[in-house]
């Protein structure tokens, strides 16, 4: 769902023009950004809590290139969904999913499957880059 949906949603269910319920929506998540900019930690009651933290500066590797790189310290959002939320998704199965949610058990070969692609399938493909991805790029 996108916030044009969300908007369109609310606006339908109380009676209020679009522009209107836009704005409101908008404003909601300009102040949740600001609070946590400013505070660090935002807790909505019955949905969740947003909160701040450091992510520590670690080594990672180019998809492309295999070449080690330096990550940053950087700073992450976190949420953790309220009690209500959590268990509203619990109670969920895979028959009232949508069908982009479902994917069979058999989709993925076991790593050791003759279906999976070896090395030296596409001489092309950069090192440690996906077997199955164009050109090597993640996506």
């Amino acid at each position: 769902m996108t916030k044009k949906e969300i908007v369109r949603v609310i606006s339908e269910e109380l009676g209020l023009t679009q522009q209107e319920t836009k704005e409101v929506v908008q404003r909601t998540f300009d102040s949740i950004v600001e609070t946590l900019v400013r505070e660090g930690r935002i807790e909505l009651r019955n949905f969740g809590v947003f909160e701040v933290k450091p992510r520590a500066a670690r080594k990672a590797r180019n998809p492309k290139t295999g070449q080690q790189v330096d990550v940053p310290e950087k700073y992450v959002v976190t949420f953790k969904p309220g009690k209500v939320m959590e268990q509203r998704v619990r109670q969920l199965s895979s028959d009232n999913l949508p069908d982009t949610w479902v994917m069979p058990l058999d989709h993925v070969p076991p790593p050791d499957s003759a279906e999976r692609p070896s090395e030296t399938d596409d001489p092309n493909r950069p090192p440690n880059s996906p077997p199955n991805s164009p050109s090597g790029s993640w996506q």
